[in-house]
């Protein structure tokens, strides 16, 4: 009997998750604590055989990495990796299984996942979701598959106000988040937004939407890194003078500039630092060390985030972008 119940214990303590995103303020926690997400692109995560994942998401780890995002909807260089269909919101195995299995992996490691949704505009894969009623399936489907776990984030919408058929009606994110509030209480929901906010986008987020946090993709250009100070203390206000200032929600900077994008400015390790340090100075709650494909490039290799078919994120890294992750410990 003693050694029944041992088991039982034993089982018990292996599946409780063992990391707990929340919010305090304008801060996120990591198991209660306040703590800075410092973030990494790997979109195509769920297209990373278990070796690849595991020496990649151990890398990060070493770097002062704690949190990754990850797309349920991702298709890019012929490989569809989605975790769901984006017109009946069913599985699409194996990948809602890799899903869970990258949440379950971060979530031994102290490691916060972002599940990212798009509607999509056909630069990467078909456009998806397209209407409420297919978006709500599939948010459905991917709180029955991961929800156990307390160490992910739902973001309902990538870029969500360009108007194509990205495009995301505020009256639809606000049905979303009150699908989600109802069948998972303490989830958090974002939908991040393309380029700088306005007041008025703060307050349709925070007031119509009713989102925990906001998330926002600064603008690609080399003037970024010295806009983003004054920047996040002018956003800052805004949330508090919508939200007061008891009722203040994290400001998280989910994809800024990368490398490969533009042919007028490749970011530097220096320009990735400078932009990561005013971030955090000026009150920003977490920060994205964005990568992807090399748009000059036929094949766009190095890929980097965008496909882990063939190599693990660590391996396409350049130059650059290996300066910058090893100088983080600085």
């Amino acid at each position: 009997m003693r050694v029944l119940s041992l088991l039982i214990l034993l089982t018990s303590c292996a599946t409780a998750s063992a990391t707990e995103l929340g919010v305090q303020g304008t801060s996120f926690t990591l198991d209660g604590k306040p703590a800075f997400l410092l973030g990494c692109s790997y979109y195509a995560g769920l297209g990373a055989r278990d070796k690849t994942l595991r020496s990649d998401l151990d890398g990060l780890k070493s770097h002062g990495f704690n949190w990754v995002r990850v797309w349920a909807t991702w298709a890019a260089f012929e490989h569809d990796v989605s975790a769901v269909d984006g017109a009946s919101g069913a599985a699409r195995q194996p990948y809602l299984d890799r899903l869970k299995h990258l949440v379950d992996e971060c979530d031994k490691r102290g490691m916060v996942v972002d599940v990212t949704l798009s509607r999509g505009n056909g630069a990467t894969g078909p456009a998806r979701l397209q209407g409420l009623e297919a978006h709500r399936r599939v948010v459905e489907t991917i709180l029955e598959a991961v929800g156990d776990r307390k160490n992910w984030y739902l973001d309902l919408s990538n870029e969500r106000n360009i108007h194509d058929k990205r495009f995301t009606p505020i009256e639809d994110l606000a049905e979303l988040r009150g699908l989600v509030r109802r069948r998972d209480p303490k989830r958090l929901v974002t939908a991040s937004h393309a380029g700088d906010v306005t007041r008025q986008d703060v307050e349709s987020y925070l007031k119509t939407a009713r989102l925990d946090f906001l998330s926002v993709h600064r603008p690609r250009d080399r003037k970024s890194p010295g806009q983003t100070a004054e920047t996040t203390r002018t956003v800052r206000k805004w949330i508090e003078q919508v939200a007061g200032s008891g009722a203040a929600v994290p400001l998280h900077y989910d994809e800024p500039f990368r490398r490969g994008y533009s042919s007028d400015w490749e970011p530097t390790a220096d320009d990735f630092r400078a932009d990561l340090d005013a971030a955090r100075a000026s009150g920003a709650a977490g920060w994205c060390f964005h990568n992807g494909p090399t748009r000059p490039a036929k094949d766009g290799r190095p890929r980097r985030s965008f496909d882990l078919t063939e190599r693990p994120l660590f391996e396409q890294l350049d130059e650059e972008e290996r300066k910058f992750v090893g100088g983080l410990g600085s």
